[in-house]
């Protein structure tokens, strides 16, 4: 997305050099990385970075606002409640499509955000070995709010472990070792020292949780939540018996499973920006504000693009039984905005806020970014083609 540096990074890249690299990142956890890990990093120009900040930090002042907990109170299924919330969303993700404004120039445009972690261990470890193998210009950096690495990783052990001991903490996921992020987990245990478990491996006592390992019984005082209920409905009958996470445990979730819900596709209909695709709720639109084309369907408890409608049709639309759980957002369309030997790529940017007890805010932390040359933009798509997959962007300070 600057001229000279991506023309500077794609003279000097070699397929050994990124044969050696990606030998040098798999061999970190053998066999664990299952999505494609792009040829490139992103370089991310000053204007364009202020402008996907600034945004986030919109959107952070709407989820400050007194009301903002009731008008997302009808987001998470009365069936999905947890109790236990503390008021506050330990880890938010926002995702931005690079788009051309009309103007032809670069412009970010939000898809999606979450109230839930993305691969914040796997961000950590992944950009210092790429720094290894490839040049990164002076004066670009991954991480943000002046954290460096070992910044970065006070960080992430003061949100996620807290005043626990790291054993007390566990990294909550369904059958963690089968995920396509269980990369991630495995970074986030080297670096937090807390265990992956499977809710099926939970055990109860009165109101806490336990689990085992190394042949000894602990306690869980926190939980770093990587469970999403949506699948969890769907392979419960398959997971056997197992304890019902919902109840009321003596548990600090982080971040709580109904912020899921409350920071998620729900929200955007309720907001408004320039670099925000405007967005309804099915239930409440009357006629389409201009043509099918202009618009994509998408199904509001859903993950990983699973069920967006891209190229719509009126049998889609008519075909939905429950309006209100969809929405439909204005289509952005993606830049070529990543030169590469063959075709240009797209690319989506997804900024990582931590927000650390005491604080009133919180803070961007890190970055991932996902490389695309087809249609839908995620590490599960179009793998058959080169220079796609994941990446990080460096933001021009």
């Amino acid at each position: 997305m600057i001229p000279g540096i991506r023309q500077a990074f794609n003279d000097r890249y070699t397929r050994e050099a990124y044969a050696h690299f990606l030998e040098e990142l798999q061999a970190q956890h053998p066999g664990a990385i299952e999505f494609r890990i792009a040829e490139t990093p992103v370089f991310v120009p000053k204007a364009l970075g202020v402008a996907i900040l600034d945004t986030c930090e919109y959107i952070i002042d709407q989820i400050l606002e007194p009301g903002f907990l009731d008008y997302t109170a009808a987001s998470v299924p009365v069936y999905d409640r947890v109790p236990g919330d503390i008021g506050q969303p330990q880890i938010l993700t926002f995702d931005f499509g690079i788009c051309e404004d009309a103007a032809g120039q670069l412009s970010p445009q939000l898809i999606e955000m979450q109230g839930f972690p993305s691969l914040l261990g796997f961000q950590a470890m992944y950009p210092a070995l790429l720094e290894k193998h490839f040049p990164i210009p002076e004066g670009f950096s991954n991480f943000f709010s002046g954290l460096d690495r070992q910044r970065y990783a006070s960080l992430l052990q003061e949100v996620i472990v807290g005043d626990c001991a790291p054993e007390e903490v566990v990294l909550l996921e369904i059958q963690p070792e089968r995920q396509k992020t269980r990369v991630d987990f495995l970074c986030t245990r080297n670096l937090l020292g807390i265990q992956p478990v499977c809710i099926t491996q939970l055990k109860p006592e009165g109101r806490y949780l336990y689990y085992e390992h190394d042949g000894r019984r602990i306690r869980i005082r926190r939980i770093y939540n990587r469970v999403i209920f949506d699948e969890l409905h769907a392979v419960r009958d398959r997971l056997g018996k197992i304890i019902d996470i919902r109840d009321g445990w003596d548990v600090t979730w982080v971040p709580h499973p109904d912020w899921f819900y409350r920071v998620s596709k729900y929200t955007l209909p309720f907001l408004r920006h320039p670099y925000i695709p405007e967005t309804w709720f099915l239930d409440q639109v009357k006629a389409l504000p201009g043509s099918m084309s202009d618009f994509v369907l998408k199904p509001l408890f859903s993950f990983a693009g699973q069920g967006v409608v891209i190229d719509l049709q009126p049998s889609d639309i008519e075909g939905v039984s429950d309006p209100a759980h969809w929405i439909l957002q204005r289509k952005v369309r993606y830049a070529d905005a990543i030169l590469t030997p063959q075709d240009p790529a797209k690319v989506e940017i997804r900024i990582m806020y931590l927000w650390k007890q005491g604080e009133t805010r919180p803070m961007a932390a890190t970055n991932l970014a996902r490389l695309s040359k087809g249609k839908m933009i995620g590490v599960r798509y179009n793998t058959d083609k080169e220079w796609v997959g994941g990446s990080v962007a460096y933001f021009e300070s």
